[in-house]
């Protein structure tokens, strides 16, 4: 069909429209798990938009942002259940019992959270909660936050032929306990290592790494408030970690991306750095 010839699009599917029709995807009493993306507002997908747009009740983390929040109702009532460096408002359960309870009341109910709700976001509990009451409740993906560090350094998280595979990990441990991970199965010099949390633990992830014999000069970047305007980006090395960590960024929490497939991107900003620097 030539494009002249092409029918208007039409926005009058009642899940696109929002109107409680038959195919209504978001009715009263009923619970999103929704990613708000690594912060940007314009990283959102459009049925995130969609939903917190339509959203009476808003549950919201620590890392979601304000240009997040702001696109919700006037009417909606938002409420803070973050967790930051061992501060937590609400503990699980009682975020669980009030994402249930307001789904009861009749009300839509959006939990927000940083990224993607299904990477180390505390889904299962949630997702469990609302089954065990009879609350339907689904997930609505984000775009999680290595993907947005990769994007802003404009390095690929995987290379052909060179870093095969991709793995996830949280810095994250309970208080008093320490981190616990399969150090010899990360140490894979053709993966990248995406560790999420990462900055307050940078020592034990450099020593781990390297006693399981990744070599030092492993190229390593550390990405702060990724795709915000405050973001804050350092490139070292897989030896030099820990004093990175302690003295290149702010006091956020940072992604640390591990890897051959952050060489040649290191490269070019050390080839920048010198070039302002003449």
């Amino acid at each position: 069909m030539p494009p002249g010839d092409r029918p208007a699009a039409r926005n009058d599917h009642p899940i696109i429209r929002g109107e409680g029709g038959v195919n209504d995807d978001f009715p009263q009493g009923s619970v999103w798990l929704v990613g708000a993306g690594p912060g940007d507002p314009e990283l959102l997908t459009r049925k995130a938009e969609r939903l917190i747009a339509r959203a009476e009740t808003i549950f919201h983390d620590a890392l979601v942002g304000e240009g997040v929040l702001g696109l919700a109702p006037p009417t909606a009532q938002l409420v803070y259940v973050g967790k930051r460096a061992g501060r937590h408002s609400k503990d699980q359960k009682t975020i669980d019992r009030l994402i249930v309870e307001a789904a009861l009341r009749g009300e839509r109910v959006v939990r927000l959270k940083g990224g993607d709700p299904a990477i180390f976001g505390r889904a299962t509990e949630e997702l469990e909660a609302c089954r065990a009451a009879g609350i339907a409740v689904s997930i609505c993906p984000g775009i999680t936050a290595a993907s947005a560090a990769a994007a802003s350094l404009g390095a690929s998280l995987t290379l052909r032929g060179l870093a095969r595979k991709l793995t996830f990990v949280t810095a994250h441990a309970r208080a008093g306990e320490t981190l616990d991970l399969d150090w010899s199965s990360l140490a894979d010099p053709q993966a990248t290592v995406a560790v999420y949390m990462g900055k307050a633990a940078a020592e034990a992830v450099s020593r781990g790494l390297l006693r399981a014999g990744l070599p030092g000069e492993t190229p390593v970047a550390l990405v702060q408030n990724a795709s915000l305007p405050i973001e804050q980006r350092f490139h070292t090395r897989l030896d030099l970690l820990p004093l990175a960590a302690r003295t290149a960024l702010g006091d956020g929490p940072a992604l640390l991306l591990i890897g051959q497939a952050l060489e040649r991107t290191s490269r070019c900003a050390e080839a920048a750095r010198r070039t302002l620097e003449a």
